[in-house]
């Protein structure tokens, strides 16, 4: 693994980033930003599991920064279950949906192996 020097280094936060792109898509669209509570619940979601890294990261302390991943990867949980209200709402087609919640796995699996490498490696 190389070095990390920034959270911006770390590629689950590039990902959760990608991400919020993503929902950003869904969520400007004109059949849905009516919908408030869901487009804050989403963004908030989304914007929780860069923003837990990045602030975990900076905790300076291996445990905190633990603590922290653990709450971007149940952040990860709820944009996948908010994903399906989108779907329900028809804000979002299958296709799209997939594409989306693919990036949700894919982030959230890079979070599990991170917290799993700090968990198992000494600093």
């Amino acid at each position: 693994m190389s070095r990390i020097n920034r959270f911006e280094d770390i590629k689950a936060w590039q990902e959760a980033r990608i991400l919020k792109k993503m929902i950003y898509k869904i969520i400007n669209k004109p059949n849905v930003k009516n919908n408030f509570s869901f487009c804050d619940q989403i963004q908030r979601a989304t914007t929780s599991i860069m923003s837990n890294i990045a602030e975990g990261f900076e905790s300076q302390s291996k445990l905190e920064f633990i603590k922290f991943l653990y709450y971007a990867k149940r952040s990860s949980a709820e944009v996948r279950s908010q994903l399906y209200e989108a779907l329900d709402q028809s804000y979002t087609n299958d296709k799209e949906f997939n594409e989306i919640y693919n990036q949700v796995i894919y982030v959230s699996n890079l979070i599990s192996k991170f917290i799993t490498y700090l968990k198992t490696n000494k600093f």
